[in-house]
């Protein structure tokens, strides 16, 4: 049985007898029972007067076991409760400190580390096949059915984005100047510099849900929401009801700037940022000689910001819940950040599939060099091995909902604060999203 001891342990040996620095307190329990046992003795350089004190004295002394409650956060009943209010399947158990990434790495099988080029190069063929059918559902959809063309050619060019991200964490191919060429292309429909993104997104594996380090989104600081009535309005639409296009605002702000990047990086950064800015020179003319500014509008434009809702609804719901928190590197955990702070969502299985698995998450931040079309059965092998640890959830209107309205400005003890809870007067978009959003899960 567990025992509080300390508390309880002065009551007993009196006013005059609490064990200081020079005590030593052995203890032996049994049930219900602790018998201490203080003895005390010379501790280095502190003078004792021996005629004050015996030099060993000793005395008995019974105290009662208090057993210990569990915390209301380490029971199952409350992670259930918890789960259903934050629209999740299962909220994992907090993983050991003692767990390291390697050991979770060591359970999973060695063939879903393998590549197989024949799978790889069939995603390729999805994403462009996809595309193309969108392209052409867009040309040729009604005015009232072109938003059901965008969906689909965006979502399929998010496609293209995994397909680089596999080329990044060397997942695609065993050839690194193939992955180098197939990133760099598959990058380009979006207007995505490939290498200023892969090194920013390595660090994000390394740091992820670090304060201060992870490059992909974190909480709001309290200091910027304070700083000004300007950007605090600006923040609070941000992160309230366009936070589902946040990936724009990120991707303009990380990956054009130079000066974000070590010296070593800037010759392969300057590269990728030719390659982009020669895409639009050349790719955006001709597209608007071919069908004009509409066209434009029409065939990249609205698919672009369909990718970006997709950008923007992953990275939010593989990182952001209210049980989850960011830590300061001193307190921070790697297993814990990977395994217990990643989430895994299930989605409708078309978006899935021209989405190549990427929100099968977890296994993805185990080890970044699992390809995607091997992350499901990484996954099986997670849930057989980790499974009460892991955080799941089926997308749906209450997860949204959830991370929309509640997961706003950072706090240490709570995780995060609402803004409405912090500038209500101000904070009118969110109140919206409260009252407009079905709770649906």
């Amino acid at each position: 049985m567990a025992c509080r001891l300390a508390d309880s342990m002065f009551l007993f040996m009196g006013p005059h007898q609490k064990p200081s620095g020079s005590h030593k307190i052995l203890a032996h329990c049994s049930p219900g029972i602790c018998y201490l046992k203080a003895e005390r003795v010379i501790q280095k350089g502190i003078r004792h007067e021996q005629f004050l004190l015996p030099k060993r004295k000793s005395r008995v002394i019974q105290a009662v076991a208090i057993p210990v409650v569990p915390s209301p956060a380490d029971t199952a009943e409350y992670r259930k409760q918890l789960a259903e209010s934050y629209g999740f399947k299962q909220i994992g158990e907090p993983l050991p400190d003692n767990i390291k990434i390697k050991d979770i790495i060591n359970t999973l099988p060695k063939k879903v580390f393998e590549i197989d080029d024949v799978k790889a190069w069939k995603s390729v063929l999805i994403s462009v096949t996809s595309y193309a059918l969108g392209l052409l559902m867009i040309s040729k959809a009604p005015w009232f059915l072109l938003p059901l063309a965008w969906a689909w050619t965006g979502t399929a060019a998010t496609g293209f984005f995994v397909i680089g991200h596999d080329c990044a964490h060397k997942a695609f191919s065993s050839n690194k100047l193939v992955e180098d060429i197939v990133g760099t292309l598959a990058f380009l429909p979006l207007i995505y510099p490939y290498e200023p993104w892969r090194f920013k997104h390595d660090q994000h594996h390394a740091k992820t849900n670090m304060l201060s380090e992870d490059t992909a989104w974190h909480p709001v600081w309290k200091e910027e929401f304070d700083s000004s009535p300007i950007l605090r309005k600006a923040i609070t639409i941000g992160y309230g009801p366009l936070r589902p296009w946040m990936s724009i605002a990120h991707w303009l702000m990380w990956h054009f700037n130079l000066n974000k990047f070590r010296p070593s990086e800037l010759k392969r950064v300057k590269i990728s940022l030719a390659c982009v800015f020669s895409f639009i020179a050349i790719g955006w003319p001709l597209i608007i000689y071919k069908t004009g500014i509409m066209g434009w509008v029409k065939f990249w434009l609205m698919p672009w910001l369909g990718y970006h809702f997709w950008m923007s609804v992953f990275t939010m719901v593989h990182h952001t819940a209210p049980h989850i928190p960011f830590k300061y590197s001193n307190e921070w955990n790697a297993a814990q950040a990977q395994l217990n702070g990643t989430i895994h969502c299930d989605y409708p299985r078309w978006v899935e599939i021209l989405c190549h698995d990427i929100s099968v998450h977890i296994p993805h931040h185990i080890s970044p060099r699992i390809p995607s079309y091997n992350l499901r059965a990484a996954h099986k092998s997670l849930q057989e091995n980790w499974g009460k640890y892991l955080n799941e959830a089926t997308w749906n209107w209450r997860l949204m909902k959830t991370i929309l309205t509640e997961c706003h400005v950072y706090d240490q003890e709570q995780n995060y604060v609402p803004f409405d809870k912090l500038a209500p007067e101000e904070s009118q978009p969110i109140t919206f999203l409260r009252k407009a959003m079905p709770d649906y899960a």
